[in-house]
């Protein structure tokens, strides 16, 4: 029955979309509960805990994404799946050793659990790159990014208040619930079919990436990528601080003791955006929809300062900024994720797979990820988060002015000397 639904291509895209986004929000089931958890004033060298285990987990993550640069653009297609459920497994065994091991020693178990999740995005997303409707497949696996973390934090969050579990044991109670739907939506993925000769066609057949191939487009695009990722690292550090650290805005916004407000504040979000991105489906023409990418990315920069701005006049409230704020980064965050290297590669026919370009790009984001997060904490430790947050929205937006219009300009000329 499967393969009858698979075969028409509303069946598959249903079913690709819920395995994707199935699979992936159970990756964040083994990543982000921690970060609602009470550590009380429990402290190591001087600093809070929570910010050690989060700096740990994301220097793991990092690596992991460095590492992704190579082994997701080789990886053959038969190995996804295994891939998957292995490198989860050993998010999981991390996370029982973080509640089995004593601080402050426990802290190197959310460095080896960043680890193997860095690499999860990339499987996942091979299994929907290069097909005529990956804007619709991508979307509805990147609002993971918006709403999957507020899911797993509310679980995370269920569990301390209903069943009276402590902080270090939360987060591998939590990634245990999630794992049935992880094993079924792998399943899904691995049982999705190839690319069809239309898919390859209009997007190009996507391929394993020797060391030879991913140069030749470095030196073909190295200048326009080099730009866009400069940008990009800046934007996943303020993505991460806004998910990362947002119990303590909202409480600075005064809202506290409204445990809900992660979920509903999100969901706007996450309708908004996949609206927006979704629609490019709609264009055909790959170098009109490479460019309508990069308006799309430097709109959302601009809205977070905008909204920013309004904020600190108290010209709108609290709950509708970080809304706006979270439409803005998500709709320039998303992008470089699915969207934009998938039309990159597709108009101009490179012998690849976006996984490629996808991890240069994220290797560096959470490494600018990392070093914010340490200025913050060593060299600001007397600002707050939320002023720290609006802050580097400016800088943000200021940033992606002069980088996108670099982009345009760069891969214009670029598409001129291309057949």
């Amino acid at each position: 029955m499967l393969n009858s639904i698979l075969q028409t291509r509303a069946g598959f895209t249903v079913v690709a979309i819920f395995a994707a986004f199935g699979a992936y929000t159970c990756m964040y089931a083994f990543r982000r509960p921690f970060t609602v958890g009470d550590f009380g004033t429990l402290q190591f060298a001087g600093v809070d805990y929570k910010i050690w285990l989060i700096i740990a987990q994301v220097l793991g993550y990092t690596t992991s994404k460095f590492l992704g640069i190579l082994i997701i653009s080789e990886m053959q297609p038969a190995r996804r799946a295994i891939s998957l459920l292995v490198l989860i497994a050993l998010a999981e065994a991390s996370l029982a050793l973080f509640y089995a091991v004593r601080p402050p020693l426990n802290i190197v178990f959310l460095f080896l659990n960043g680890l193997p999740l860095g690499m999860v995005w990339g499987i996942v997303f091979s299994f929907l790159e290069g097909r005529r409707n990956t804007e619709l497949l991508g979307a509805g696996l990147c609002v993971t990014f918006i709403i999957s973390s507020a899911i797993v934090k509310s679980a995370g969050s269920w569990l301390m208040v209903r069943f009276d579990i402590d902080s270090f044991a939360m987060p591998a109670l939590t990634g245990l619930l999630f794992f049935p739907l992880l094993l079924l939506c792998t399943w899904l993925l691995y049982r999705l079919p190839a690319q069809n000769s239309e898919d390859k066609s209009e997007r190009v057949e996507r391929v394993p990436m020797s060391r030879e191939t991913r140069l030749r487009v470095w030196r073909d695009f190295g200048w326009g990528l080099a730009i866009l990722i400069l940008f990009y690292a800046l934007l996943t550090a303020y993505r991460d601080l806004r998910d990362n650290f947002a119990k303590e805005i909202w409480d600075s916004l005064g809202y506290a003791k409204t445990p809900g407000i992660f979920t509903v504040t999100e969901i706007p979000v996450t309708v908004g955006v996949l609206v927006l991105l979704g629609s490019l489906i709609f264009i055909h023409n790959n170098r009109t929809a490479f460019r309508m990418n990069l308006f799309i990315v430097l709109g959302g920069a601009l809205l977070i300062a905008i909204s920013t701005f309004l904020v600190q006049r108290q010209l709108i409230s609290g709950p509708a900024w970080m809304i706006a704020a979270g439409l803005g980064s998500y709709a320039a965050y998303i992008p470089f994720n699915a969207m934009l290297f998938e039309r990159m590669i597709a108009s101009f026919r490179i012998v690849g797979n976006a996984g490629f370009l996808i991890y240069l790009a994220d290797s560096f984001g959470y490494l600018s990820s990392t070093g914010v997060l340490i200025i913050k904490n060593f060299a600001h430790p007397q600002l707050s988060w939320l002023a720290f947050l609006q802050w580097f929205g400016y800088i943000l937006a200021a940033v992606a002015l002069g980088s996108i219009v670099f982009a345009l300009l760069f891969f214009e000329r670029k598409h001129r000397r291309t057949p």
